[in-house]
Formats: structure tokens, C-alpha cells, sequence
């Protein structure tokens, strides 16, 4: 069983070295036991490349199978302590840097401090969900990877805006087109078109493609150079609705609507679901509306 695990995450590592990491232990500790993998089945499994593992053909087949053998053990292992409520061993979640500081680490701790048992962990990062190194990933918009099972867990749409220091300055956009005349802070995130902002609905969707001299990957440096009046940016409104509601930022082209852009809980799309990360998910789904609300409640009336 130690042996499919390891091999389970280095199939699942873009690097022996994220691996070591995954596992705990050295580097030389992870190559070698892999080779011994090896040897003992007589067969490659993975093709060691300078900048990423490959997995032979043999590989695949052997990391599909043994995928199911850890769902197989893991559901036995529900069945068996199913009747003592007691959750035990680890979750590990992955979410973008903002929201995960701002209210998914919070959740997590809430929900650790329930079940001692367990071992909770959340990894921060802009990259899109190319590796399965989590149980679940919380994401805010529609996932690319339609493979991945989805819950969601609260609304949430991106919404135009503008500090007033910068609209007396500029003026205020009437249509999306006028945006392309604005300096528009862009956010860098995943691999989406950055530069193309998205407005209407599925029925007649509207996009216009913007530009200026300012951008990050960091949703909260750009939220922070629109504070201060250097340009539109278009945020998540569970990021920027207490500074609209505070009146440090002004919603730009209220009119046009924007698609959504609800944040999801991300699962493997087949196999068994722990009951651990059910339970994980559920707590999601029931406290973070809650606490979005809250924040907007605390935060939109605080004085300036």
C-alpha cells in the first residue's frame, strides 16, 4: 500500500521534487523507492525529464489502477468507521491566494477544530487545475476541466469598477465599448484571455477588449491600484462589494449585466467521495454564503 500511494502522487506531480514535497520526505528518498518500484515489476513506469515527469504508457495504465485500488481501500475504510462520526485522516484543499486567505483558510480552521482528527491543508496558487494534488479546490467561475465534479457553493459574479478620484478625472464609461478608452487594470489570473472583459449573459454575451498600463496575477495589488485611482478594474464582487459599499470604489455600467462567476467546490469526476470531504464540503456550501454575507453586513457600513 505504500508503494501505490507513493506512486499514486508522483503520477499525480508535475516533478519528482513536488513529489518529495507531497510525500514528506527527501528527494533521494522518493527516487529510490521508485526505482525499486521499478525493479521489482521489471517495467518503466515514468521517464525522468529535466523539467517534468513523463509517465511511460506502462505508467498510465499502472497509476489508472492504482487510482482505483486507493478509492477501493479508502470507501472500505468509510464502510468500516462509518458508525463512529469520527473523520480521520487528511483533506487537502487548494484555492486562489485572495479568496483562500480572505475566507476559505478561516472555514477550514472552523472546520478542523470540529474533527481533531483530522489533518487539514490548503495550498494558495493562480495556476490553473492541471494535477490532482487536492481533494478539493475551490474556483471561482466555471472550471475548464468539465472531468471535475461540481457543488456550488456560493453566487458570485465579476463586476466593473472605478474609484471617483479616477472617474472625475476620466470620466464615466456609458457603454462597454468605451471601456478600450480607459485605463483598465488588468488581472492576470490562469490562462483565460486576460485583456478580453466579458459582459451580458449566455443568451447575448458582449466582451470588449481593454488595455492600459497596469497589471498583476495579484488580485489584491490590482484591487489596491484602483483604490487609488489608477484605473477600472473588474473584480469578483465578494472581493471589491464592501469598498463599492463603503463608497472607496463606484460600479461602472451598472446597466449591462455580467455573467456569472460563482464559486464551486472542484471533486474528482468519478470515484468514491470520503466521507471526510463531503463533510468538508458541506461545511463550505452551509458557512461561506454565511460568511460572505457577514463581510459585506461588517465591512459595508465600518466608517471610512
Amino acid at each position: 500500500m505504500d508503494d501505490l500511494h507513493l506512486f499514486h502522487v508522483v503520477a499525480s506531480s508535475e516533478t519528482l521534487t513536488a513529489a518529495s514535497r507531497e510525500l514528506g520526505c527527501s528527494l533521494p528518498v522518493v527516487s529510490k523507492r521508485l526505482s525499486a518500484l521499478e525493479r521489482r515489476l521489471d517495467v518503466r513506469l515514468v521517464q525522468r525529464g529535466a523539467r517534468r515527469l513523463t509517465l511511460t504508457p506502462e505508467g498510465v495504465l499502472y497509476a489508472a489502477r492504482v487510482a482505483a485500488i486507493l478509492d477501493q481501500v479508502a470507501e472500505l475504510e468509510d464502510t468500516v468507521t462509518g458508525g463512529s462520526g469520527e473523520l480521520r485522516g487528511t483533506v487537502v484543499v487548494e484555492a486562489t491566494p485572495g479568496l483562500g486567505r480572505a475566507h476559505i483558510a478561516p472555514l477550514l480552521g472552523e472546520f478542523a477544530a470540529v474533527h481533531p482528527g483530522l489533518h487539514v491543508r490548503i495550498q494558495t496558487s493562480e495556476l490553473p487545475l492541471r494535477r490532482r494534488e487536492f481533494d478539493v479546490a475551490v474556483h471561482v467561475g466555471t472550471p475548464p476541466d468539465s472531468a471535475l465534479r461540481m457543488r456550488r457553493l456560493a453566487e458570485n459574479r465579476r463586476v466593473p469598477c472605478a474609484a471617483p478620484s479616477y472617474l472625475a478625472e476620466r470620466g464615466t464609461p456609458a457603454r462597454i465599448e468605451d471601456l478600450a478608452d480607459h485605463d483598465c487594470i488588468v488581472l492576470r489570473e490562469k490562462e483565460s484571455d486576460f485583456a478580453l472583459w466579458r459582459f451580458g449573459n449566455e443568451d447575448s454575451p458582449r466582451h470588449v477588449r481593454v488595455q492600459g498600463s497596469l497589471s498583476s496575477n495579484d488580485g489584491d495589488i490590482a484591487t489596491s491600484w484602483a483604490l487609488e485611482g489608477r484605473g477600472v478594474i473588474m473584480r469578483s464582487e465578494w472581493h471589491v462589494r464592501p469598498h463599492l459599499e463603503r463608497g472607496e470604489l463606484v460600479r461602472v455600467l451598472p446597466h449591462v449585466p455580467t455573467p456569472a462567476a460563482d464559486i464551486y467546490a472542484l471533486l474528482e469526476g468519478d470515484g468514491h467521495v470520503t466521507r471526510r470531504v463531503s463533510a468538508l464540503v458541506e461545511h463550505l456550501a452551509l458557512r461561506l454564503p454565511e460568511r460572505l454575507d457577514s463581510a459585506r453586513r461588517e465591512k459595508g457600513h465600518r466608517p471610512v
